[in-house]
């Protein structure tokens, strides 16, 4: 690495007192792991906390779980390169999440059919075919997803604590980081997540405001909004504007992801919904994390902001500038604009504060990875194993399996995160491999659940056209055609957007779902209302 380069990158307060800080952190969650262990005595009690989560809790845990380090990463990146316009996707997750908790959609008739995972309901509405195959379509987007959360995750931890410029540091970091979630994921279940994640609510939350109150003493309101309008222009306030990052495909496309869907259909916040005591507290829970759910996002898009402020405006930051943004015309790459936000904290907030709030990234880290890496486990173990087995499973081969697939994901995330070259915005990529799955499950939940002709032949004609999300993927795209290479550039440009992609697929799902049970309806309820 260019020694110009490495001395930019290396230029952070952390120290070994901010390490001491980090370690001690750590140590007491997998304690928590460890402990917790012996209450994990059946699957409701390990991937469901045996139903007894109170609205607080719930609250807390799901925004744990929502608002991990991959989403103050793709966040802050979102805002570094869209500004304030990025601010729409936060508004549109809080409206979604609004309505789900005032009618309670597709979640409270979860809660109710007592399922402890959506492709069980599929089951007991349709067939143990749909079962399986919404658990495998389920289990791959998911794993998918959260492909790049460790190589994401442990960018901060290396931008942050100055080790961006050694070669070695990434891997390193990504092994260490793995090993901690998965010895207290395999031990306590559910009940661990739970716990870890109330713990890391509180770090989380006293780290990212009190970042938020430095970073605004440090660059001044007047200075970060002058800044944003000079160098962005309309684009860098308004999503719709000419330029911006985002254009009303991709402002629809969130409307749908990020907020119905988002909140009412992906597993990990659904997974806390299906723990909760009753269906009030579902909605409760719902209700506050409306709140949350926004603030979650706008945070760290305010952080991206400040990043791209201090970089690009600020005497500090002027070392920066040419390495993130070089001159127009040289040669030189752009240095990848995720390390802007903890290259920026690292430089911004003293030793001591430096690391609470290094430990609060990484808390957001596990308190993601935990519950992700159960989610998705017992998805495989309930959902496509059991049912395909003649004789089921037994309560203690189920959690031996379920550990055991636990581990086996977590060696996939690591192999995904050192490897995987695509050129995605990290929350776009999350967005379009999500919606492999939830695509076609909202065409089977709004189906089976609101329409009773609903056809088993129409839930799975839902689920494979939800899959067709696939297609929004950089490299997918270029394998079939979707892009095109400019035979100047040698960029490749989009010939139909993520955004594009997902909405046609979401409406090739309900549109399955509808005729195909028109046309294929159940033999057995065409018996009944005959």
């Amino acid at each position: 690495m260019d020694p110009q380069v490495a001395e930019a990158l290396g230029r952070t307060n952390f120290t070994w007192i901010d390490s001491v800080i980090v370690v001690a952190y750590l140590s007491v969650s997998v304690l928590i792991g460890v402990f917790v262990r012996k209450y994990a005595t059946n699957m409701t009690a390990y991937i469901g906390a045996g139903r007894k989560v109170g609205t607080w809790l719930g609250v807390a845990t799901m925004l744990g779980t929502e608002m991990g380090l991959i989403t103050v990463m793709y966040s802050a990146q979102k805002g570094f390169t869209g500004g304030f316009a990025a601010f729409h996707i936060a508004l549109i997750a809080g409206v979604g999440t609004l309505l789900v908790a005032l009618t309670g959609f597709i979640v409270v008739p979860l809660r109710e059919a007592k399922v402890l995972t959506i492709p069980e309901y599929y089951e007991k509405r349709f067939d143990r075919k749909t079962r399986v195959v919404g658990g495998v379509l389920l289990s791959f987007a998911g794993i998918l997803n959260m492909g790049l959360f460790l190589k994401v995750g442990s960018m901060f931890i290396v931008g942050a604590t100055g080790l961006s410029d050694q070669g070695w540091a990434l891997p390193a970091v990504m092994v260490a980081l793995l090993t901690l979630v998965l010895v207290y994921t395999t031990f306590g279940g559910m009940i661990s997540v739970i716990l870890t994640d109330y713990v890391q609510f509180v770090v989380l939350s006293f780290g990212t405001l009190l970042v938020t109150a430095i970073a605004i003493s440090k660059l001044g309101w007047e200075h970060i909004f002058t800044t944003v309008q000079s160098t962005m222009g309309e684009a860098g306030f308004n999503p719709l504007a000419e330029g911006s990052d985002f254009g009303t495909w991709y402002v629809l496309w969130m409307f749908v992801s990020a907020g119905l869907i988002g909140s009412a259909i992906w597993p990990t916040a659904v997974s806390r919904a299906l723990t909760m005591e009753s269906t009030a507290a579902v909605k409760r829970q719902y209700l506050w994390s409306s709140v949350s759910f926004t603030v979650r996002f706008m945070i760290p898009y305010f952080l991206g902001i400040s990043a791209y402020v201090y970089i690009m405006a600020s005497p500090e930051g002027a070392d920066l500038k040419a390495l993130f943004f070089p001159p127009e015309g040289s040669e030189t790459e752009p240095f990848n604009n995720l390390y802007a936000l903890p290259v920026f904290l690292g430089r911004l907030v003293p030793t001591v504060l430096l690391g609470i709030i290094t430990a609060a990234m990484i808390a957001a880290f596990m308190s993601t990875h935990d519950s992700y890496f159960l989610c998705w486990s017992s998805v495989i173990t309930q959902d496509v194993v059991a049912p395909l087995r003649k004789n089921g499973l037994t309560e203690a081969a189920r959690i031996r399996l379920t550990r055991i697939v636990v581990v086996l994901i977590g060696g996939y995330v690591l192999y995904w995160g050192l490897f995987y070259e695509g050129k995605d915005d990290i929350w776009d990529y999350m967005a379009v491999s999500g919606a492999i799955y939830f695509n076609g499950a909202i065409g089977v939940l709004v189906g089976g659940i609101y329409w009773k002709r609903a056809s088993c032949a129409g839930a799975m004609a839902a689920l494979l056209a939800g899959f067709t999300a696939i297609l929004g993927l950089g490299p997918v795209q270029q394998m079939v055609g979707l892009q095109r290479q400019d035979p100047v550039t040698g960029e490749w440009i989009q010939l139909m957007s993520g955004a594009q992609v997902g909405l046609a697929s979401v409406a090739a799902a309900l549109i399955a779902m509808f005729a195909f049970s028109l046309m294929m309806p159940d033999k057995q309820r065409v018996k009944v209302t005959s």
